[in-house]
């Protein structure tokens, strides 16, 4: 896999030669410094961006040979993202926020099913509460609610503790690692933390735009 941005002759090389792969039920941190390509692979990874060269498989879909509209579908129900910032709907309530993927794929029981899934993560009395209302924390409990609801098969975490507190962010981590196993959901966490990266199965090291070490851990 390879990925440039822009044209020439401003066209930048960001990803060089990628061969990844990932189990089902892993754990893996994509560990690297700021530019090292590690937010770039789980770009391209997660089908927002598409790779110059290469093929794209995920969840048995090859991603580079579909266009965007389908695209957003194949990502639905099958992907879920956490990242630093929150991304929460601030018009909307924290169960609000939770059913949204779930209407969007025409599910029934949306709000029942956040509702479930906020009360999993510590949030049952706070459904009704505004992000603005909520505390850091609780914004990312809200994101990973939403992230998990639909139990997608492949869960991305792009540096989830980076606005939170030290402790705040090692109950945020315990959190994810339980729900993504209870739900049996192949994880790739992105850090620049080694103490973060080893808590994965699997620690996968990125430099320039390339795999410099790929190993797993006991």
């Amino acid at each position: 896999m390879r990925l440039a941005l822009g044209k020439p002759p401003a066209r930048v090389d960001i990803l060089h030669g990628i061969d990844l792969t990932v189990e089902t039920g892993e754990t893996v941190a994509l560990l690297g410094a700021s530019g090292s390509g590690k937010s770039s692979l789980m770009a391209v990874l997660a089908g927002l961006e598409r790779p110059s060269a290469g093929e794209v498989q995920v969840v048995g879909l090859d991603f580079t040979k579909l266009d965007e509209d389908a695209l957003a579908v194949a990502r639905r129900g099958r992907i879920g993202i956490v990242l630093q910032a929150f991304h929460l709907l601030p018009t909307m309530t924290a169960l609000e926020n939770v059913a949204v993927p779930l209407e969007l794929a025409g599910e029934s029981d949306a709000f029942d099913r956040a509702r479930a899934e906020l009360a999993a993560v510590g949030l049952a009395a706070r459904t009704g509460h505004y992000p603005a209302q909520l505390s850091g924390g609780e914004q990312q409990r809200v994101a990973i609610a939403r992230a998990l609801v639909g139990r997608p098969a492949l869960l991305f975490a792009d540096e989830p503790t980076g606005n939170l507190d030290t402790t705040t962010g090692a109950a945020i981590m315990d959190l994810l690692f339980a729900r993504a196993a209870e739900a049996g959901t192949t994880m790739l966490v992105i850090t620049h933390d080694p103490a973060l990266a080893a808590r994965c199965a699997r620690v996968v090291e990125l430099a320039d735009g390339r795999i410099v070490a790929d190993t797993p851990r006991a």
